[in-house]
């Protein structure tokens, strides 16, 4: 017999769906780019706020699904902030409690809207300890940890279903340049890249996936070295990117190239862009459009034609204390200059 409470849960995450309009994507204006558009992918405007808002609706159906979350289950998540945020809506949603694991240096305003949807925080001091302690506090509370960087790339569709893809090729149909030369996006779990990747082989297109990853992270260099064993010492300083060990969920067979990013390069990226959209963007996003930018110019340089796709990940409001603070930058990020130079003439 069918669980009442599990069917209801469902219904109300599938109801908020219904409820919530596909998100935007943008054309961003590059002058001295002729023939080469390039497009982002705006999901800030999710109710949470971010990208994640369609992991934590996938990973919540997922373990109802499967069973692993039951009425009264203590859900309990490793976050670094937006997959928390997301998830906790959904927890208050069906009316479970929730925790997120996370590292002390989180950004203050993510913890204030876990805060909001209900949620609390536990805190660890190294970004490595959260799956440990994410386990433990799981088994101590009998609950659930979700663990999205194993199952962000199961749990969910990439054939379709208005997946992130699905919904990119559907919105680029009556541009200039409708297929893609490329989609570029950062790591985090590795889901997203995942279900870019396998939906271009599913579809044939000759779209390229390139997988741009800040600087601490492992993914770049087990991609490069075929090595899934490299492990980092320390976090990344771009939130929400970018790892100390290459997560399950990360699959480098379906990325076509990825390439290392600066830091610095991000925040620069990050207040160049505000320039041209008129609002705040995260870190993640400056990775993923400096990514961009280059494979633009390789494309200019080499006389080509065509789109570029990536997302914008999350708003800048959360990140106010932190890259948008100059004397946070010039203590944990460094000199910006030659970046800022480098984006000056685009």
């Amino acid at each position: 017999m069918t669980n009442s409470w599990v069917t209801r849960a469902i219904n109300e995450i599938e109801a908020d769906y219904q409820r919530s309009a596909d998100t935007h994507l943008m054309r961003l204006a590059l002058s001295d780019f002729p023939g080469i558009s390039l497009y982002l992918k705006d999901e800030s405007t999710h109710p949470t706020g971010s990208l994640k808002h369609r992991l934590a609706r996938s990973l919540f159906l997922y373990g109802l699904c499967n069973g692993w979350i039951k009425e009264g289950t203590t859900i309990i998540e490793a976050s670094s902030g937006s997959t928390a945020i997301s998830e906790a809506y959904f927890a208050r949603m069906i009316g479970l409690p929730f925790i997120a694991v996370m590292p002390t240096c989180t950004a203050r305003r993510k913890i204030e809207q876990i805060e909001f949807y209900g949620g609390r925080c536990h805190f660890v001091e190294q970004s490595g300890q959260i799956y440990a302690a994410s386990e433990q506090l799981a088994k101590e509370l009998h609950g659930h940890y979700m663990d999205q960087f194993t199952y962000a790339e199961r749990a969910t569709d990439w054939r379709g279903n208005n997946n992130i893809a699905d919904s990119i090729f559907r919105q680029m149909e009556r541009e200039p340049f409708p297929i893609p030369r490329y989609l570029v996006m950062s790591a985090g779990t590795g889901g997203t890249s995942a279900t870019l990747g396998r939906y271009i082989r599913y579809k044939g297109h000759p779209t390229e996936l390139m997988v741009v990853d800040p600087e601490n992270s492992v993914f770049y260099p087990c991609f490069q070295q075929k090595d899934r064993s490299i492990t980092g010492q320390c976090g990344s300083r771009i939130e929400g990117i970018g790892r100390p060990r290459a997560e399950p969920s990360f699959i480098p067979e379906v990325i076509d190239s990825m390439m290392q990013v600066p830091d610095a390069a991000s925040i620069a990226t990050i207040h160049w862009l505000e320039k041209k959209l008129g609002r705040k963007v995260g870190a993640s996003t400056g990775t993923n459009v400096w990514g961009a930018l280059q494979l633009a110019i390789k494309m200019r340089d080499a006389g080509e034609q065509g789109s570029i796709v990536t997302l914008l990940c999350d708003s800048g409001e959360r990140y106010l204390d932190t890259y948008y603070d100059p004397q946070w930058v010039a203590n944990n990020i460094g000199d910006l200059s030659s970046f800022e130079a480098a984006l000056s003439g685009i």
